[in-house]
């Protein structure tokens, strides 16, 4: 029984391109950043929030670069295009919104806001599996075009929040101050990844694929 489980295993790694494992790393970065976000939680050394931060362009440029060796080894296939989705949910939505929470958007609207953010990633990519043969125009099945924002776009909150945490403008005396509407706080920073999130689903934005 061992053996078997242990073939499959291997069986499973040799299904693997090379392009696959950059994006496997792209996913320890999520998952990294969202672990230093929790860990600063704990302890409050800046350092591991500013790492965290980090992680996310890292996770961007891994990426950028599975996706230009799959293209150059000519090695798509559906196992590849589903690691990259993934992945993507992980490093640039949960990480982005584990850092948000961990700059000090805690109130009850800020939550809110950061689960639509989520939410609107998870619909994009959702989106874009389905839809990537039809918009793929020629023979090459390259699609032309993204249908709203990528989710890596999300790495320019996660440097905002990088910025401020730098500046020590988190926690109490995170950027915008904090609002009291009615039975929860919002603070004017969350507005951000619900217009982040809000981009990432429109059908009517078309942006060149490169």
């Amino acid at each position: 029984m061992q053996r078997t489980g242990t073939r499959r295993h291997f069986s499973m790694v040799r299904e693997f391109h090379l392009a696959d494992f950059f994006t496997l790393g792209n996913a320890a970065c999520g998952v990294g950043a969202i672990l230093l976000a929790m860990l600063f939680m704990a302890t409050g050394e800046r350092a591991h929030f500013l790492v965290a931060a980090a992680l996310a362009p890292a996770a961007f440029i891994l990426d950028v670069l599975d996706g230009r060796i799959a293209r150059a080894r000519h090695q798509h296939s559906p196992l590849g295009r589903e690691l990259d989705s993934l992945s993507d949910v992980i490093s640039f939505g949960m990480a982005p919104a584990a850092l948000g929470f961990a700059a000090g958007l805690q109130g009850g609207w800020d939550a809110a806001a950061l689960i639509y953010f989520v939410c609107c990633g998870v619909s994009r990519l959702a989106r874009y599996n389905v839809t990537a043969e039809q918009l793929a125009g020629d023979e090459s099945g390259k699609v032309k075009y993204f249908e709203g924002t990528p989710i890596p776009t999300s790495v320019v909150l996660t440097g905002l929040l990088a910025w401020a945490a730098w500046e020590g403008r988190i926690g109490e005396r995170l950027w915008g101050g904090v609002m009291d509407l009615g039975p929860w706080d919002l603070h004017p920073l969350a507005l951000l990844f619900v217009l982040s999130g809000s981009l990432m689903i429109s059908k009517t934005l078309r942006i060149p694929k490169l």
